[in-house]
């Protein structure tokens, strides 16, 4: 056991430190030290995509509550899925570009018709490219050219970006989204 004038010069040491700790107080603004850090990823891209429309039209004052339709988006979101992860595709160069024939089978067909055709209008409207989407009884086929087809740098492009790159060409989708979430029909009886 250690004798109590050993103990002393530590009490005398700790005393201010306490004195201070027992004077803290609470003030309105104090910031503490930061917590652990939270997660911000939704953990999901489609949950995130609907997460991120419904944060837009919650700080929109004019949203037609009445109007929104977020199911539509999340078939949209659906479709998407369908055809980036599981349609098959085959690239064929043609002058000026690429013919892609884009095929999968029950939801994904479906699927397919719907974006297939839909974005061969959305690549035809941007000024590098001379598009078309079309049914086919498989899917869709998809044919895109550059606007001047002499030109290589832009026709390796076309090709190099194959069909998953076309797809994201654009900056519509993010637009197309929140018009879907609104109840707005933007391609007409596609969604």
């Amino acid at each position: 056991m250690r004798p109590i004038h050993a103990l002393v010069p530590l009490l005398l040491a700790a005393g201010p430190a306490v004195a201070v700790a027992q004077d803290h107080a609470h003030t309105p603004g104090m910031q503490h030290p930061a917590a652990a850090p939270t997660p911000v990823s939704p953990g999901q891209a489609a949950f995130a995509s609907l997460s991120e429309i419904v944060a837009i039209l919650s700080a929109d004052s004019t949203t037609n509550w009445s109007k929104v339709d977020l199911e539509a988006l999340r078939r949209h979101l659906i479709d998407m899925d369908d055809v980036v992860m599981r349609a098959t595709t085959r690239a064929t160069p043609v002058p000026g570009g690429v013919r892609i024939a884009v095929e999968g089978t029950g939801p994904v067909r479906a699927a397919i018709r719907r974006m297939v055709v839909a974005h061969g209008g959305a690549l035809d409207a941007l000024p590098a490219y001379r598009a078309e989407g079309t049914e086919t009884p498989t899917g869709a086929l998809l044919v895109v050219r550059a606007e001047d087809p002499n030109d290589s740098r832009a026709v390796a492009r076309i090709r190099g970006l194959g069909f998953a790159g076309l797809l994201t060409e654009g900056s519509h989708h993010a637009v197309h989204h929140l018009q879907l979430a609104r109840g707005e029909n933007p391609h007409g009886g596609h969604h």
